[in-house]
């Protein structure tokens, strides 16, 4: 794909990972020596609570292709992928996690596919080290979801959080604004030329995962609502359903009552007032989900904001001397 050797940029969403950066840095230095090649490293702190951007600045002051970022807040690793493409300057883009989960040494692999002609090449997980069955679970239920019923056959089956990108599909995403929507899936939703590679996701080495539950299920109805209209159409099916139900059931008791039988009484009345208005605050809530994406979306807030950046101490730094 290049005559000469490619630049490249690993972008790392980092959420309390002080004790896991140097780590990382020793191992994915030793690899991209190997490589013999020109690259940079650009670390985005999710607002962690721990010395995390102390470790990055640190490191920024130690090494010149270091780069970082801290956000005013913690906006998500999402949010924090998509700041590291839009300051990342390679030929093309790796993500990796800053846990140590994510082996470096994966990375001349996924080079290896993209320049064979692979534009998104998918680090997709094979086994997973210390996590739990909850986890594993969860996982599995949400890809099965996304390839079979939403649509995007071409996402991992077991997922992926390492991958690589082209500089086009970089460009091509700087198009896109949305702030509830999964970036992966948005990747995958965009096509271009994909392939994937098999891994064994290793046990976190220190501190713990920030991807709560409640994370989790945000990114379920985010990726959900972001890409298909399923729920909506599966409402229309049940109110369908439930009015021919009632109109089944009114057709019983007016027989019955014609043939001398009594109505029958007020439990089953209430059975059915109670069903019935389950499935209508279901199919609110469904449409609720949806509106609000809607107005969240229309106020064109901002997907982050920087707090701190060696970024700006690098130009000030440039600026002092120059005057």
């Amino acid at each position: 794909m290049f005559e000469k050797r490619p630049y490249i940029s690993i972008v790392t969403p980092a959420y309390n990972e002080a004790a896991n950066l140097p780590l990382l840095w020793q191992r994915l230095s030793c690899v991209m020596e190997r490589m013999n090649g020109s690259w940079e490293w650009i670390i985005v702190d999710d607002h962690s609570t721990d010395g995390t951007f102390e470790v990055i600045a640190e490191l920024a002051n130690q090494y010149p292709n270091i780069r970082g970022s801290r956000f005013s807040r913690n906006f998500g690793a999402h949010a924090a992928i998509a700041c590291g493409l839009d300051h990342a300057s390679g030929d093309c883009v790796i993500t990796l996690a800053g846990d140590l989960q994510d082996p470096p040494e994966t990375i001349p692999e996924l080079v290896q596919k993209w320049r064979a002609g692979a534009q998104v090449v998918w680090a997709m997980r094979g086994h997973r080290e210390g996590e739990t069955t909850t986890t594993l679970g969860f996982a599995q239920a949400y890809y099965f979801v996304m390839r079979h019923l939403v649509g995007l056959k071409e996402m991992p089956p077991t997922g992926a959080d390492f991958f690589l990108i082209d500089r086009s599909v970089v460009k091509a995403l700087e198009g896109f604004h949305e702030n509830n929507a999964s970036l992966f899936a948005l990747i995958t939703w965009m096509g271009f030329r994909q392939a994937t590679l098999t891994y064994d996701k290793q046990a976190r080495v220190h501190g713990e995962s920030g991807w709560s539950l409640k994370k989790k299920l945000k990114l379920f109805v985010d990726s959900i609502t972001s890409f298909t209209y399923l729920p909506i159409r599966l409402m229309s099916y049940v109110g369908m359903i439930v009015a021919f139900v009632g109109f089944f059931y009114a057709v019983v008791v007016i027989v019955n009552a014609l043939g001398g039988q009594p109505v029958e009484g007020w439990s089953s009345l209430m059975i059915v007032v109670l069903v019935v208005g389950g499935i209508q605050m279901l199919m609110m809530g469904v449409l609720g989900e949806y509106l609000w994406r809607a107005l969240d979306e229309s106020r064109r807030r901002p997907r982050y904001l920087i707090e701190a950046s060696t970024f700006e101490e690098r130009v000030t730094a440039t600026e002092i001397k120059l005057r």
